[in-house]
């Protein structure tokens, strides 16, 4: 007998409780499946347990598919780990809790790595912005991520994160960790997690029609924010490049001709500059860490 289709959607949280919930409804209450059985497995990376009452009250109404579990030391790769670990479905789906998906998420992701054979696949996470955002943040695009036609092979771990992801369940259980636990506080741990795979000879494929949406609070519309955004990945870029390499280079020259059109830029328009000054930062950022300075040490969310 052909053996039947479960998915686990795991969803890693800390400290936000009004989105996860959203997140949560929209999945529960909204969410297409076909004929595939659905299994939610939330992770609390909060000691105090701030998610909890929010999962009792699906569990309260009869949604018996849905686990809670705690991984209190705060750092996501533990967190990540520990839904792994858990999760009993033939695929493991990653969200993160400040999104939500469309109706067909989900099965648009379980069509397209059937239809080509990946261990994964990957979608657009697309900004939803709280009340009336700044115009420089919308023209400049950058809550945009990169995305590709439905079927393209990816080949870069910089183009795939966890935010919409689906794996089948054995190339993460057969993985140590799998997510580096000491990147789990500075970031990167999923770029890197997307390196072994791929060298270990694991496909991952894009699908343009899974889509999720991705909140971006008032918190997350300043300028300050993208530049320590900015900071923060240059930092880890730093740790899969050589000082002395190409792609040195590549960042010093760019650091050089953004820093001279920028002020150039001002005539044009402040997204202009946003966007140009955000890759600066983002090359300096790399230099410095690879000469051993770090501005900023870690993330300030989960």
């Amino acid at each position: 007998m052909k053996q039947p289709i479960t998915i686990s959607i795991c969803i890693p949280t800390y400290r936000r409780p009004d989105l996860l919930n959203k997140c949560l409804n929209t999945i529960i209450n909204k969410l297409e499946t076909n004929n595939f059985s659905v299994e939610i497995v939330v992770v609390d990376n909060d000691k105090n347990q701030m998610a909890r009452n929010i999962v009792s009250k699906y569990q309260k109404n009869k949604y018996k598919n849905i686990l809670y579990l705690t991984s209190p030391d705060r750092n996501i790769s533990l967190a990540r780990n520990c839904a792994v670990s858990h999760s009993s479905g033939n695929y493991i789906a990653f969200i993160d809790d400040d999104e939500y998906p469309e109706k067909n998420w989900l099965i648009e992701l379980y069509n397209t790595i059937s239809r080509y054979n990946s261990d994964g696949v990957l979608g657009p996470v697309l900004p939803k912005y709280a009340g009336n955002p700044p115009l420089w943040l919308v023209k400049s695009r950058l809550c945009f991520r990169e995305s590709f036609p439905t079927g393209t092979l990816l080949e870069d771990p910089k183009y795939m994160r966890t935010g919409n992801v689906l794996f089948t369940h054995n190339i993460l259980t057969g993985s140590p960790g799998p997510f580096d636990p000491k990147l789990g506080r500075s970031g990167g741990e999923d770029k890197l997690l997307f390196s072994q795979l791929l060298k270990a000879g694991c496909r991952f494929v894009w699908c343009n029609e899974a889509n999720v949406y991705e909140e971006v609070p008032l918190d997350r519309q300043t300028k300050k924010y993208y530049i320590n955004r900015a900071f923060i990945r240059g930092a880890n870029a730093a740790k899969y490049d050589k000082l002395l390499s190409f792609s040195t280079i590549k960042s010093i020259t760019a650091i050089f001709i953004y820093l001279l059109i920028i002020p150039f830029l001002f005539v044009r328009g402040q997204y202009l500059v946003m966007k140009y000054f955000e890759k600066s930062c983002n090359h300096i950022s790399k230099i410095l860490a690879m000469l051993g300075i770090k501005i900023i040490q870690e993330h300030n969310e989960l």
